[in-house]
């Protein structure tokens, strides 16, 4: 494990942090109005332009880095938080950097949560905001090159946003899917050898999927895009996984999939990270590198 994840699990050596088991739905949204990590999820550089709008009722925040007035490739991103936690504000950090690193036009999606809206809502505010950007690019001030970024839950919805336009006839540029949550089974053996302690427990990774989707089957390709039966003709991607994450396994196995399938794909582990690293950069500096690795991978896309 690299020394700063160390050091980051000896002090939160779970994601909630507390008993899933004990949170209703008061204790959840208790939990989502803090953030005790908001210092460390980075400065928040000014940039020219920072807007909430709406995209078919989907509330999202578009941010453009420059003041040109030229048309730009758009940037859809996914945050994530298990589909119950998360949002545009609290990763505004996040999406200011992207704009930065990358030149795009970027929309965070506010996508609705769970336990409230339950599977599949967070994935049709997904893809709403997908269609949308091309059907007014305009609006957005695109250029018709678009492409999907997501981390964890957020990677989950990206895949199937990616899957969802290539069905529709809609063209993305490229998909990047950091440490994506690519199918509920939990069954590989990252699971088991990262099971608890290193940041994202098992058992609260199945609690997360009980609160989006319980009841729903796993072998729905909107839950578990791992399961998607056809990846050819999908866009090209690009697949950062974390070495001590549960997680890990089905990212990299999403990723073969992609391969075999004659998609170019490229998949990057970043050796001795935990799950959420790339959120926050005021613990690893293995964020850094991973947003660099991932702007480049954009700019080359777009």
């Amino acid at each position: 494990m690299h020394p700063q994840a160390a050091a980051f699990v000896a002090s939160y050596p779970s994601d909630l942090g507390v008993d899933p088991a004990t949170l209703d739905l008061d204790a959840i949204r208790r939990m989502r109005a803090q953030d005790g990590f908001a210092l460390q999820r980075g400065p928040k550089p000014r940039i020219f332009s920072v807007r909430d709008e709406v995209a078919e009722q989907v509330p999202i925040r578009i941010y453009r880095a420059d003041a040109e007035q030229d048309a730009r490739p758009v940037v859809v991103y996914f945050h994530g938080g298990g589909w119950v936690f998360g949002s545009v504000k609290r990763n505004d950090a996040l999406g200011r950097d992207l704009a930065l690193r990358t030149g795009a036009v970027v929309v965070s999606v506010d996508y609705r949560l769970a336990p409230e809206h339950p599977f599949p809502a967070a994935a049709d505010d997904a893809w709403s905001v997908v269609r949308d950007i091309f059907a007014r690019p305009a609006f957005y001030q695109g250029n018709g090159s678009v492409a999907v970024v997501g981390d964890s839950a957020g990677g989950n919805l990206a895949a199937v946003a990616a899957w969802q336009a290539r069905d529709a006839g809609l063209q993305l540029a490229h998909q990047v899917l950091i440490y994506p949550v690519a199918d509920v089974a939990m069954e590989t053996a990252s699971y088991r050898e990262y099971s608890s302690g290193f940041g994202l427990d098992a058992a609260e990774m199945a609690w997360f999927a009980r609160q989006y989707a319980a009841g729903a089957d796993p072998d729905d390709p909107r839950l578990s895009p791992l399961r998607l039966k056809d990846f050819a003709g999908l866009p090209p991607a690009t697949v950062v996984t974390a070495e001590c994450d549960v997680l890990r396994d089905e990212g990299e196995l999403y990723g073969a999939r992609l391969a075999e399938a004659g998609v170019p794909v490229e998949v990057r582990r970043f050796e001795g990270a935990v799950h959420s690293f790339y959120a926050l950069p005021g613990f690893f500096d293995q964020a850094a590198q991973a947003r660099e690795y991932v702007a480049a991978r954009l700019q080359e896309a777009l």
